[in-house]
């Protein structure tokens, strides 16, 4: 089955900063070292793949470089939903999946990097399960 991020998934996924619950994203080195921060900037890029704007340029790069596996959770703890995206990331320092990724990105997010030094992070998603662990989608 073909992952599909799409109707109350995609408008939760890209509405989470504006409604307060951002996602998370998490990463490990090469020796399993884990690493989770907060993003703002998550949003449906396509069907299959979540992105967000990268500006912070610190571990979880390094980590993206040595271990291209990551999982985003968005939780919205009102309506009690739990959605873990696992994948692989890619990233784009230029041209048209950055531009198109930056377009995507919160303007509250691209003001906290007004030089534009980000890169575009995509999570090509493997699968999607909730935090039971029920797995709702998988490649």
């Amino acid at each position: 089955m073909a992952i599909s991020i799409g109707g109350e998934m995609r408008q939760r996924i890209n509405g989470a900063l504006k409604d307060g619950y951002p996602c998370f994203v998490g990463t490990a080195s090469s020796d399993s070292k884990p690493q989770i921060s907060m993003r703002g900037s998550v949003a449906v890029f396509d069907k299959g793949t979540l992105c967000w704007w990268e500006r912070g340029m610190r571990s979880s790069i390094d980590n993206i470089d040595e271990n291209p596996q990551a999982v985003i959770f968005y939780r919205n703890s009102g309506e009690r939903i739990h959605w873990r995206f696992h994948g692989r990331v890619t990233l784009h320092e230029a041209g048209a999946i950055r531009e198109r990724a930056m377009g995507l990105t919160p303007q509250a997010e691209l003001d906290r990097d007004p030089e534009r030094v980000g890169v575009a992070a995509l999570l090509h998603v493997e699968s999607v399960s909730e935090l039971s662990g029920n797995v709702l989608q998988s490649a």
